[in-house]
């Protein structure tokens, strides 16, 4: 079933540094069902700002079995939705909320040796999984890599602390900051290739060990060091990443293919399935994207960043044929399945069926 949005009430607001809150939401019995998650997942709030929607996918905080459920939201520049968070958003006020998604999780259950490394409000969703990893795995282990400009700009400070204090044995963390120097000289700098891999010389992390190494943050970092990791010999399925940010700046949509720009200017007619009901509406050369095509149309269908990121509107293509501007988020294995992102996809056929209900 395709998500929906959910009205929820703002249960507080904390101030976690000059630029991040954590918001709280209610979640009534009804819904406690649809808004259980797994350590990693990801809302998807909207709401109205000067009149027009705005929405943006923030990782869940909490570990599961809280009595709220909560998201980090760093201020951006130029970033309305977070700004407004920041800014205008009061304890008390609705806001809709899709239920939680993402696959960017951990295995819960068994014994794991983690790296975490995130820079910024990256940290979100790994503070999510290490506390769940170190509460209910008594022998795990986690290693956190955190960078920050500054002490001041850390997020979620206290509740790593904490997190110190109660897994003295089973979970490390290393700060660096690239704008305040610390006493050792490792430690100072940006999150790179680089650093990691003379973290690794200097034994403070073994990457080829660890059951898995999750990476949040702006797209360059994760590039560059994935890229690391695999020279390092970290098996490709081990190393699991979530983007905030494509690598940079945004990467161009990729030329229409000569079968694209056929079907476009021929025009093309869509169909989606979406909660078991069919939908049809025309697409035609001014659309760039099946999304861009369901607004012209005043149909909703299910999306979040609109910059192939998220995975929000992952589909399944049932008939005809498609191409991706960008994707940063489907796995090879998916697109091979037949899986796109409808804020991505353009026909290259001209009838086009896809499937929001597929799994």
């Amino acid at each position: 079933m395709a998500p929906r949005f959910h009205h929820l009430k703002v249960a507080s607001i904390a101030r976690e540094t000059p630029e991040a809150v954590a918001i709280a939401f209610e979640i009534p019995d009804e819904l406690k069902d649809a808004f259980a998650f797994r350590p990693g997942q990801y809302l998807t709030l909207s709401t109205d700002i000067d009149g027009e929607e705005a929405r943006r996918s923030y990782s869940i905080c909490s570990a599961p079995g809280e009595t709220t459920l909560r998201v980090g939201v760093k201020k951006v520049a130029d970033g309305r939705f977070s700004s407004f968070v920041n800014d205008r958003l009061s304890v008390g006020d609705t806001i809709r909320v899709m239920p939680p998604e993402g696959r960017f999780t951990s295995l819960i259950g068994e014994r794991h040796d983690y790296i975490l490394i995130a820079a910024g409000s990256g940290i979100t969703p790994m503070l999510s999984i290490a506390g769940t990893v170190l509460a209910h795995e008594p022998d795990s282990t986690i290693t956190l890599i955190y960078g920050n400009r500054t002490s001041g700009t850390i997020m979620f400070l206290e509740a790593l602390e904490d997190l110190k204090d109660r897994f003295l044995q089973r979970f490390s963390l290393i700060h660096l900051l690239s704008r305040e120097t610390q006493d050792v000289d490792l430690f100072n700098g940006r999150i790179d290739g680089a650093r990691i891999r003379e973290l690794a010389a200097r034994g403070l992390i073994d990457p080829t060990k660890a059951d898995g190494v999750f990476l949040c943050g702006p797209g360059e970092m994760i590039d560059d060091v994935a890229s690391t990791l695999a020279q390092l010999g970290v098996e490709e399925d081990r190393i699991r990443f979530e983007r905030f940010t494509p690598s940079g700046e945004a990467a161009p949509a990729r030329p229409r293919s000569a079968q694209a720009q056929k079907a476009a200017e021929q025009g093309v007619q869509i169909e989606v399935i979406v909660d078991g009901v069919r939908r049809a509406f025309p697409m035609g050369e001014g659309d760039a994207t099946v999304l861009d095509a369901a607004h012209r149309a005043g149909l909703e269908l299910p999306y979040s960043c609109a910059g192939g990121m998220c995975c929000t509107c992952r589909c399944r293509v049932a008939e005809g044929a498609a191409e991706m501007a960008v994707n940063y988020s489907l796995q090879p294995w998916e697109i091979e399945a037949g899986f796109t992102l409808a804020c991505q996809t353009r026909p290259t056929s001209q009838n086009l069926v896809l499937d929001f209900d597929a799994v």
